[in-house]
């Protein structure tokens, strides 16, 4: 095992650059480890489409995603974190591990996946031939393309509602389509959108078609009660109807649960010794940024107790 570890070329490697991820790297630089930080986007991750983040400690004014994102990022490089942008297709197993990536290969004595979640998407006609052609999953990146015109939010969270608030400062008009009859989001971010005179609420009903050819024309509904269908013309749909977690690279290589997501004990620890998963792609994660950032400290902390015990 020692001659091994003298030819690993990181102690450890962590996969996804989210707030899970830069904490876990911030911890694991600090702790003199040899790290590296794989991400195939931008660093910070889903916050960064957040317009203001108002739930995070030690910003009572509140902070963008974006600046957010890049002060973590910026924190990590100041103790020697190194980064590639890349994207994992796998984990070997082995010791050290070997992460496949979209430019190389790259071996680590312990990994952490932080590789998060990507939006749900609904699943109907018309939303991938239209998505970038008035499908949008970030109203906080398309928002001000639909200024003045009617478009519509699908989900009923708070990143729903809090993208309805978003686009009521472009949008004439926002309709936001739930299949309950109540919202699901925080009770603040409800009375914002009840206030919001933009807003107009459809309760019980699925969106069944996404209608247009080189655009977005309307949606085709149907009201999940009455089974009556009607059309609905706009010119945007942003649909926020969760989250699916980034785990289909890992399956060969740890335990996902019947959600796909990655199963840690309570030291984010996985089935597989060395392998530890932060933040939003592990189980029962509270999918907020402190939560993430805990998680990301734990594993970070497992990782360098992993290390010393095989050492």
């Amino acid at each position: 095992m020692g001659e091994r570890w003298l030819v690993a070329k990181y102690e450890v490697i962590i996969i996804g650059g989210g707030p899970a991820g830069l904490t876990a790297g911030l911890y694991t630089s600090r702790a003199g480890l040899k790290s590296l930080l794989i991400e195939r986007g931008i660093f910070g991750g889903q916050i960064v489409n957040a317009t203001l983040v108002e739930n995070y400690p030690g910003f009572p004014e509140g902070v963008s995603g974006s600046e957010l994102g890049s002060l973590m990022h910026q924190q990590t490089v100041k103790y020697g974190l190194e980064f590639i942008t890349a994207e994992v297709t796998g984990i070997a197993q082995g010791q050290p591990y070997s992460a496949s990536t979209s430019e190389g290969s790259f071996e680590g004595q312990a990994i952490i996946i932080a590789a998060g979640s990507e939006y749900r998407k609904l699943g109907v006609i018309g939303e991938e031939k239209l998505a970038g052609h008035g499908v949008s999953y970030c109203a906080t990146c398309d928002g001000f393309l639909f200024r003045d015109r009617e478009v519509t939010v699908v989900g009923g969270g708070d990143t729903a509602i809090t993208d309805a608030l978003e686009l009521s400062r472009h949008a004439r008009k926002v309709y936001v389509i739930h299949w309950q009859d109540e919202l699901r989001a925080g009770h603040v971010l409800q009375q914002r959108a009840f206030a919001q005179p933009k807003l107009e609420f459809i309760w019980s009903t699925v969106v069944e078609e996404i209608l247009g050819e080189q655009l977005v024309k309307g949606l085709r509904l149907t009201n999940v009660k009455t089974k009556q269908r009607s059309i609905l013309e706009v010119a945007g749909v942003f649909v926020a109807i969760g989250l699916m977690p980034n785990s289909h690279r890992f399956f060969n290589i740890v335990d996902l649960d019947d959600a796909s997501y990655i199963v840690t004990d309570e030291t984010m620890a996985t089935s597989a010794p060395g392998i530890f998963a932060a933040g939003g792609i592990r189980r029962n994660s509270a999918r907020q940024i402190a939560g993430a950032v805990g998680d990301g400290v734990t594993a970070a902390m497992s990782a360098f107790k992993y290390l010393q015990d095989i050492k």
